[in-house]
């Protein structure tokens, strides 16, 4: 699936250096995302669902996203960023049966964008290590959020780093409380693959 991703996002034009942005909960297609996207070269920027309009139209022109990955569930808040934005973009739906309602709104769903790659798809590592894998914002408490980019050699140490100090295995299961747009999982996005351990995505904490 990240295979196909890549390669569906790579025929649309995506390449080195481009900016694919993702609205979305701790669901497959996010932990897709976060494969997918620096198989192509290009950066992942993972949008905090949390932020308002304004907000998200902010990090959608300031980081340049060429492509945006967005779950219905957050279709409201889209809707109005997508106004401010001054300039068009692709928008990739995620017609999730467990979402909390919303519409589709961009010209293709997530599953039928994932027919379009090949699963072959055969990607490259980056070509320099100090290469751009994902940018990620702050909340903007005091204006503006403000941009941070992680390379592809922090993100692979801080993902070692997980599995070493946190005893990661083949034989770990992971559930995600922790907002993959927080600071990329804190790399557990990355690092609990690594150890070939198991990812439990869940969209929603329900503590009961």
């Amino acid at each position: 699936r990240c295979r196909r991703l890549a390669s569906a996002l790579q025929k649309r034009g995506i390449g080195v250096g481009d900016t694919v942005a993702v609205m979305a909960p701790n669901s497959p297609p996010m932990l897709e995302a976060h494969f997918g996207v620096p198989m192509t070269g290009a950066v992942l920027n993972a949008l905090n669902y949390r932020l308002d309009a304004a907000g998200i139209a902010f990090i959608l022109g300031h980081g340049e996203a060429k492509v945006l990955i967005t779950d219905r569930e957050f279709s409201p808040i889209i809707t109005e960023a997508l106004k401010q934005l001054d300039r068009d973009i692709i928008v990739i739906d995620v017609d999730d049966p467990l979402a909390n309602g919303g519409e589709c709104l961009g010209e293709i769903e997530y599953s039928d964008f994932l027919g379009e790659g090949d699963a072959d798809f055969r990607w490259q590592p980056p070509d320099d290590e100090w290469q751009a894998i994902s940018l990620n914002y702050t909340s903007g408490t005091t204006g503006n959020p403000k941009g941070v980019v992680y390379h592809h050699r922090g993100a692979f140490l801080n993902a070692m780093g997980n599995a070493m100090v946190f005893g990661l295995n083949s034989r770990s299961v992971y559930l995600w409380t922790l907002p993959m747009f927080h600071c990329n999982g804190w790399c557990y996005t990355w690092g609990v693959t690594a150890v070939g351990g198991t990812h439990i995505c869940l969209r929603d904490p329900d503590p009961a």
